[in-house]
């Protein structure tokens, strides 16, 4: 079968060894397609995070591998945290945890949506990230009520920065709850930023930068200095935390 005649490389499937191409070569339009094609093996997917290249496709297509120009970066100290956001982080109706339900976490964000008529979340695609969870690079935090999972988050990490995938919510802000106790854990971990790969209106609101992606790889070079914090990050936060924490900050 002949390849689309596309203006970046076509990689064979299931390559594993040919390197993705330089972020900066990636195109304005579709904004940040970089390469089509390869693996998504571990090592594939840890090196394109370290270099801020990550996998989107739709069920059907190739694997595509995006650096899109800006990027939305989240701080620790730069996280937007309105009134309603800190009363609502200051009720003592929910918990919280790191690393205990990473695939229920991965599924939920696959769901179908009200808003959505699919997912971009494949089975190969779960797969993939549950492999790297199993190897310390890929962790979720998870919002909790009672025994119900209500909200969350899944991502990478590598060096000190942190690579948000998908997040999902089943009660009002359990996805903003689980952003706000993700970088304050972040943040006692001396982690630089959060990556949430293309800006929106949400993700502004929140207090996310809009930064070019010459600036986002310099960044990122940066960040990879410090060592990957590898391994289980399972952490509890009670309702009796939850009552004090945001208190202090």
């Amino acid at each position: 079968m002949t390849e689309p005649a596309l203006p970046v490389p076509w990689l064979a499937p299931n390559d594993e060894t040919t390197p993705l191409p330089d972020p900066e070569t990636a195109l304005a339009d579709p904004n940040g397609l970089l390469a089509i094609g390869a693996s998504l093996s571990p090592q594939r997917l840890e090196s394109a995070y370290r270099r801020g290249i990550f996998p989107w496709y739709a069920p059907g297509e190739p694997i595509l591998w995006w650096s899109p120009d800006p990027r939305a970066l989240i701080t620790p100290s730069g996280f937007h945290m309105s009134r309603s956001l800190r009363r609502r982080l200051q009720k003592p109706d929910y918990e919280v945890s790191m690393d205990t339900a990473f695939e229920a976490v991965v599924a939920a964000c696959a769901a179908p949506r009200l808003d959505q008529p699919g997912t971009w979340i494949t089975p190969e695609m779960a797969d993939a990230y549950c492999q790297l969870h199993t190897l310390g690079l890929a962790h979720s935090i998870e919002v909790w009520r009672g025994k119900r999972l209500i909200g969350g988050l899944y991502g990478v990490s590598t060096g000190h920065a942190f690579f948000g995938e998908s997040m999902f919510s089943r009660a009002t802000n359990a996805s903003k709850i689980a952003i706000a106790w993700l970088l304050r854990q972040l943040d006692e971990w001396g982690f630089d930023f959060l990556d949430c790969q293309m800006p929106t209106e949400h993700l502004l609101s929140l207090g996310a930068e809009t930064v070019p992606r010459k600036r986002f790889l310099l960044r990122l070079a940066a960040s990879q200095r410090g060592a990957t914090r590898l391994g289980d990050w399972s952490v509890s936060i009670t309702r009796s935390d939850v009552s004090h924490a945001w208190r202090r900050s």
